[in-house]
């Protein structure tokens, strides 16, 4: 569990990896631009299902104030899907401090991988990570009702969608084409 109490002048902030301590009230107001923001049901279920996930919580407001996730095979990569912090909280170190504690430790993987639009690539710099092109798939859909998917979709017998032109996407290409 890492924790460090940071004293502001709306409150203490408290930096924590013990997801156990969050509950579904204290995640309001994330997601600020998304079409349809996760509802908090989402929001808890993705920091118990991350690799690893950080939060900042301001202790007199009782809420989370800012949060990093990571995902990873555990062996070589890691990705940082998200770092938000509430409007109201932004421009105090936060997202810095969350960052500097996710990236903890990962010197033992290859790639630790974040896609950023380009304004936002100088702030990911100072971690010292560099711009490489991406690309990424969004099902906005996923986002209505509020339902969880299962944490393993390959468990719940839904069929494995491999990349195109690789072992198993119903071409004859035996291995990846790239």
């Amino acid at each position: 569990m890492i924790i460090r109490v940071v004293s502001w002048g709306l409150g203490v902030i408290r930096y924590t990896d013990d997801i156990a301590e969050v509950g579904e009230g204290m995640l309001r107001g994330f997601f600020v631009g998304w079409p349809r923001p996760a509802s908090p049901a989402q929001h808890l279920a993705v920091l118990h299902g991350s690799f690893r996930a950080v939060v900042a919580i301001d202790s007199t407001a009782g809420r989370v104030v800012g949060f990093v996730t990571m995902i990873s095979d555990g062996v070589l990569t890691a990705a940082i899907p998200w770092l938000e912090v509430l409007p109201g909280y932004q421009g105090r170190g936060i997202g810095t401090e969350l960052m500097r504690r996710i990236l903890e430790g990962t010197e033992r993987f290859y790639s630790v991988d974040l896609l950023c639009d380009a304004p936002l690539q100088p702030y990911y710099a100072r971690f010292g990570m560099v711009p490489l092109p991406g690309a990424a798939l969004r099902h906005p859909a996923a986002l209505r009702g509020g339902a969880i998917a299962a944490p393993h979709a390959q468990d719940a017998g839904a069929p494995n969608r491999e990349a195109p032109g690789c072992a198993g996407d119903g071409t004859s290409r035996g291995s990846c084409d790239r």
